[in-house]
């Protein structure tokens, strides 16, 4: 295959079936390969998705700057973006992620700020903090574009677009669930939408983990959060953002750390697929929402990204061992 520009190979990513996750249920479970994105994220989607929008809307001038608040690997995807564009771009950034996605954003060239991980509430929130310096250069009369991925709807509906046609085209429009994680709220909504739009009776669940809010949002009405603050990164929400307005979900599955990592070191060494710790959730989630739907259904859920970027969380044994989590039996 032959193509002129990167960013033609971002999405239309395989469906895999997962072995052991289809034989504990009795049903057909498979992950959409988004590792395989060339930014190595679902999140690439994200970013073109939401710079295509304000190309679109004249947003973006040439040679123009984007300012984005991220957990990583929406900045990895606008980084790539970006490049491939001819856009400079500037990245907000708590100080507790891991240090390898900070390594990748200074190396693609983009500039990296880092900031103390606080509340949405405060001020001085990485969110906050990029939509307060997009403000300030634009009334330096320096046009910069926020990409602003919680808010912005173009991030739902690049997905609606693109990733739900996707699930449904490859699974010939059998697919009777769908779940995955909330992040920004751009993909559970925008493959919701999209899914429904296509058959109105396939269910969709959120896949929320420990610490977050959105499982007790679905079930019981109110964003109140449950369980410890989680290891995983980028997902996890606190509050109803723009992009979760719009969202469609049929029933919600809580996952904590434990289940998260089992399930993760179950597909590293029977599958071969080396995962990052979202995607153990929703595999987790994708599991509890076959169990609950019966046998002989078809579940699909996100493969967000590889386990590259999480070796000091999850092959750190001092780290699982202060947070009481499964160890492999390979370290």
């Amino acid at each position: 295959m032959m193509s002129s520009n990167v960013l033609d190979h971002i999405g239309n990513t395989p469906l895999i079936k997962l072995k052991y996750p289809s034989e504990i249920t009795g049903c057909e479970i498979y992950g959409k390969a988004e590792f395989m994105n060339p930014g190595g994220s679902i999140k690439d989607r994200t970013a073109l998705g939401i710079v295509l929008d304000a190309e679109e809307k004249g947003l973006l001038e040439t040679n123009g700057q984007i300012i984005e608040s991220s957990f990583g690997n929406t900045a990895i995807g606008l980084a790539l973006v970006a490049n491939a564009k001819g856009y400079k771009l500037k990245i907000v950034m708590p100080n507790i992620t891991v240090p390898s996605k900070r390594d990748i954003i200074r190396n693609m060239g983009a500039e990296l700020l880092l900031v103390d991980a606080k509340p949405y509430s405060d001020p001085g929130n990485y969110q906050r903090v990029a939509e307060r310096l997009a403000k300030e250069e634009n009334e330096k009369g320096n046009k910069v574009f926020w990409a602003s991925q919680f808010e912005n709807l173009a991030n739902y509906k690049f997905h609606e677009k693109t990733t739900a046609k996707e699930i449904f085209d490859q699974t010939e429009g059998q697919v009777d669930g769908f779940t995955c994680a909330i992040g920004t709220g751009g993909t559970l909504t925008g493959v919701s939408n999209g899914l429904k739009n296509l058959n109105r009776n396939i269910k969709i669940a959120c896949s929320d983990s420990q610490g977050s809010s959105m499982y007790n949002y679905f079930t019981k009405g109110t964003p109140e959060k449950k369980g410890n603050e989680s290891i995983t990164e980028g997902i996890g929400q606190a509050r109803i953002c723009n992009n979760l307005k719009y969202c469609n979900v049929d029933m919600s599955y809580y996952v904590d750390d434990k289940e998260c990592m089992e399930i993760l070191y179950k597909l590293i060494k029977n599958e071969g697929l080396f995962l990052g710790l979202s995607s153990g959730v929703n595999v987790m989630g994708a599991i509890k929402m076959a169990k609950e739907m019966g046998t002989g259904k078809k579940i699909v859920t996100i493969l967000c990204d590889d386990a590259n970027k999480y070796y000091d969380k999850m092959f750190n044994k001092k780290f699982l061992q202060s947070k009481n989590l499964p160890i492999p039996n390979w370290l």
